[in-house]
């Protein structure tokens, strides 16, 4: 056996999507699982190894359990967060006003920046915010210009002036 995870498939019978407000949306080993993952991943050469046997299952339940958690949409990302400032980067928050019977061509069109790591629709007049993330960010500028240019609005960026440590924790 090698010293790095192995990719596994879901079980065919996680691969349909079961609603949150169900019953069986999430046994009590899913629930365990994302508990767990929320607060530590080991920093160790298995990690996935480890997390598993302090769970009291194997490398590979654990691998499969999260990809179908992925599958199912019960979770929607899985990974680091890490301080892309410290390597150069930035993230900003950015808003625009999207008219009503533009909404989706301008969604499109900033979507299809690679930059834009999601977005949000609200109801405010600012009806469309994302977070748009840079590897140098110089690029922010230009950036932003392109992808008003592109979706025909005024995109306004809301830079990180402090940052705030919130430990989000959401037990299941």
């Amino acid at each position: 056996m090698n010293d790095h995870a192995t990719a596994v498939d879901a079980p065919a019978a996680l691969d349909t999507p079961v609603g949150l407000d169900t019953p069986d949306a999430l046994d009590a080993l899913d629930r365990r699982i994302i508990n767990t993952l929320q607060r530590e991943l080991p920093l160790t050469r298995r990690p996935y190894a480890d997390a598993a046997a302090a769970l009291g299952i194997d490398e590979a339940t654990l691998i499969a359990r999260v990809r179908a958690l992925l599958a199912r949409g019960v979770l929607t990302r899985f990974g680091p967060l890490f301080q892309i400032e410290h390597a150069g980067g930035q993230f900003v928050l950015c808003a625009c006003h999207a008219p009503a019977d533009r909404l989706d061509a301008v969604v499109a069109a900033i979507n299809a920046f690679p930059e834009v790591a999601h977005h949000y629709a609200r109801t405010h007049h600012l009806n469309l915010w994302f977070v748009l993330a840079v590897s140098d960010a110089a690029d922010v500028p230009g950036v932003l210009a392109r992808m008003a240019a592109s979706a025909g609005v005024e995109i306004l960026p809301f830079p990180k002036e402090r940052e705030f440590f919130v430990n989000l924790y959401l037990p299941v």
